[in-house]
């Protein structure tokens, strides 16, 4: 019983030289929200760079046939974006994402001292990839009876995609969407290589001062640990919301 006493009591001691002497907790304050910012500023533009490589690649796929028999310019340049699309795929999707972010904050934006934004933009390219394959994947499952049910209506190609098409699509794939989501959130542990102050920088920083490699590291698996559990089980309730709402 004296050893479990002490062993707690050499805990909290060891909690407040690493956490509590000089604020070294806000560190990890600092960290968080620097780490939520990224994971939500590349969600957003990963999702923006999806919509449109998934539009233009399901496209090509689904109408390249009548489009080759006609011909045209719109042949010419859907194949030229369509090509240009797997270009950014292959490549994007083909490195890792500590070395595009080395490349953004080394090389592109050489010039910009604050880490954050060239992380959002950074993870936001390399999200758009997966994005963009996932979207590609629901709009081919959708059938080709929405499509002409759209045209049916009156709507040109690109007003049936946007108002018929991408709607259903985003439903089919949003747990998806956001299991990339919970990804996207682990794969910024990497951002301290550009000097952001993310969470696992910030664990770092504070073993570093302190020697006390366990707590703060502990802490840091912690935390996106409690956030992951958190955003599965939001995912877990959104997909049985969407299986009632298909009866």
């Amino acid at each position: 019983m004296q050893y479990i006493t002490n062993y707690f009591a050499a805990l909290a001691h060891d909690f407040e030289t690493v956490f509590i002497a000089k604020d070294r907790y806000m560190q990890m304050v600092q960290g968080i929200v620097n780490t939520m910012k990224i994971t939500a500023g590349a969600l957003v533009i990963g999702v923006a760079i999806g919509v449109i490589v998934a539009a233009i690649r399901s496209s090509y796929d689904k109408n390249k046939e009548s489009l080759k028999m006609r011909g045209g310019l719109g042949y010419i340049v859907l194949s030229i974006l369509n090509g240009i699309c797997k270009v950014y795929l292959t490549v994007i999707r083909g490195t890792p994402v500590v070395v595009q972010l080395m490349i953004a904050y080394f090389v592109i934006f050489v010039s910009v001292k604050d880490g954050v934004p060239i992380g959002i933009f950074a993870f936001g390219i390399n999200s758009g990839a997966y994005v963009a394959e996932i979207f590609r994947g629901g709009i081919m499952a959708i059938d080709n009876g929405q499509f002409e049910a759209g045209r049916s209506l009156g709507f040109n190609y690109i007003q049936t995609m946007w108002y018929i098409i991408i709607p259903q699509m985003f439903k089919a794939v949003l747990p998806t969407l956001c299991n990339e989501f919970i990804a996207l959130l682990k794969e910024t542990s990497v951002a301290g290589y550009v000097g952001v102050m993310d969470l696992t920088k910030a664990g770092n920083s504070i073993a570093g001062v302190t020697y006390n490699y366990f707590l703060p590291l502990l802490t840091v698996a912690a935390i996106y640990l409690v956030v992951v559990m958190i955003l599965t089980s939001l995912v877990a309730r959104l997909e049985r919301r969407l299986r009632k709402s298909d009866h």
